[in-house]
């Protein structure tokens, strides 16, 4: 991936889902100090409105549009919004995630399908909406999943969220196979520990997904960088070039480890 001058980014356009709270936020945030330009999106149109009006007040041009990226017809709105109030997009973060505690046979249908809907089908719409007019722009543009490091690991009772995030790096990596000839870069952040407001907002079912959900909650209380120090992982992981960008290199390197050397030596999960 080729390495990102942060310097060009003033004065061009950075679209970010789930924007109204945590991550999102943050990275719009650290988006707006670069001088961009900024369009959020998220389902919670109040939060949505509060991290606008704090960036405006600030003096960065905000486009604030309330999208349920599960939605293919809001993602196309959102697109297509935002093309005509800044034209090209320089940068898309696919960030909107949720969690869902529980194990597998214990999860209602319709929290397992919003999970998947979110966090895969998500990233699927803004894919569709913003890269054909990423290309039609011809000019250099960069693609983010907010990914996790869960991604890459497995976990009891977050079956739901950890297939999602499997699946949304598997769409990650295959779209920067599809865009290695074009002038668009793609990049995945997977974060670790975040304090954020994931679990507390999480559907839990059962008593493990009970159990999970309060254990995360402290753990990341606790433990969790802060979504300010994701977003500033995130820059200079694009400064540098990375497709794989990390919020805790150290911790991502020996979870890769143990998760190689599972699958080289064709062991059971454990």
């Amino acid at each position: 991936m080729t390495a990102l001058d942060l310097r060009d980014l003033t004065g061009t356009t950075a679209v970010v889902t789930g924007a109204a709270s945590g991550i999102g936020a943050a990275v719009s945030r650290r988006a707006a100090t670069l001088g961009m330009r900024l369009v959020l999106a998220d389902f919670d149109g109040a939060g949505l409105d509060r991290v606008a009006a704090e960036l405006s007040d600030a003096g960065t041009e905000v486009l604030a549009v309330r999208c349920d990226v599960t939605r293919a017809a809001d993602v196309e709105h959102l697109a297509a919004a935002t093309a005509e109030r800044f034209g090209a997009v320089r940068l898309l973060v696919n960030n909107a995630g949720i969690e869902s505690t529980g194990r597998l046979w214990e999860l209602e249908p319709d929290h397992f399908d919003r999970v998947l809907g979110v966090n895969v089908g998500g990233v699927f719409h803004g894919v569709r909406a913003f890269v054909p007019r990423m290309l039609a722009a011809g000019t250099p543009a960069t693609v983010v999943t907010t990914a996790s490091i869960g991604a890459v690991t497995t976990m009891p009772a977050q079956a739901a969220y950890v297939a999602s995030k499997h699946a949304a790096l598997a769409l990650t990596e295959c779209l920067a196979l599809e865009l290695a000839e074009s002038p668009i870069t793609v990049a995945a952040l997977l974060p670790g520990p975040v304090d954020t407001a994931i679990y507390a907002n999480a559907g839990a079912d059962g008593p493990a997904g009970d159990a999970v959900r309060r254990r995360m909650l402290t753990f990341l209380r606790e433990r969790g960088v802060t979504p300010d120090a994701a977003a500033e992982a995130l820059f200079d992981g694009l400064a540098a070039g990375e497709f794989w960008i990390y919020t805790d290199r150290e911790r991502a390197d020996v979870l890769l480890r143990q998760r190689a050397d599972r699958l080289t030596g064709h062991l059971p999960p454990a």
